[in-house]
């Protein structure tokens, strides 16, 4: 099947302005994540998209692919909708351009199962590492049941527990790495508004839930660490470092 990955890339982030462009050891983190999307699906099938004329001048220059998208896309996913328009593609892979550590394989896992289960919404997973608070509100968890179907996404530490001996022994985090095809998407955008949970949580995939769709989990190397606020970029830069040294 053929298969895309689409890199949702907005200028005007309201927590962190010009985040795709915020530099990490030196380059722009969205050639970060268009070079490792490259290394999964090939570099002509990498696209982002956007609506600001510095990041797609800056994509275009580095090889890319860039689409421009309208400025006032409620989510990255509603921005996503709005570029699979313009591209023909069997399965659109959704990276996020906040995620430089994330795995090149991984992204081809996502898009096998898409393949797969062509009727049900992918999404990746990990546990949550050790230096990591489950009680962050910018780290998203994950509730599944037992075969691996997404039951609830939240900022909140889900699941909860009212004794302690039934804690989670771990909590699992979105690894925002999505897999769709074009109907998905055009379900997606047709709804038209944020549902109420969604605008809640400030969690996009949740709307597929209010649309009754299946949402099916993949895990994914651990290790991931996503860029929400300027003060994410130093562990990034540790990690990408350490990472750096067990490759040479």
């Amino acid at each position: 099947m053929k298969q895309c990955v689409i890199i949702p890339a907005r200028f005007r982030s309201t927590r962190f302005p010009a985040k795709p462009l915020a530099p990490i050891l030196g380059k722009p983190m969205i050639l970060w994540v268009a070079e490792l999307s490259a290394k999964a699906v090939g570099k002509d099938h990498v696209y982002v998209a956007t609506e600001d004329q510095l990041i797609a001048d800056l994509v275009t220059q580095n090889g890319f692919n860039a689409l421009m998208t309208s400025p006032d896309a409620m989510t990255g996913t509603d921005r996503l909708a709005e570029a699979a328009e313009m591209i023909d593609y069997d399965i659109y892979i959704n990276v996020q351009g906040d995620e430089p550590l994330l795995e090149p394989s991984d992204i081809m896992r996502i898009a096998e199962r898409k393949a797969a289960q062509p009727d049900a919404i992918v999404n990746g997973f990990c546990y949550l590492g050790a230096d990591e608070d489950p009680h962050s509100p910018n780290i998203p968890k994950v509730v599944a049941n037992e075969d691996g179907t997404m039951l609830y996404m939240s900022r909140a530490a889900v699941p909860a527990f009212k004794d302690p001996k039934n804690a989670p022994e771990n909590y699992m985090k979105q690894v925002c790495i999505y897999g769709f095809t074009r109907e998905d998407l055009r379900a997606y955008a047709k709804f038209g508004r944020k549902s109420a949970v969604e605008h809640s949580e400030d969690i996009e995939i949740l709307r597929f839930l209010e649309l009754g769709r299946k949402i099916v989990l993949v895990e994914t190397k651990p290790g991931s660490l996503a860029v929400d606020v300027p003060a994410d970029i130093p562990p990034v830069e540790a990690a990408l470092r350490a990472r750096r040294g067990t490759e040479g």
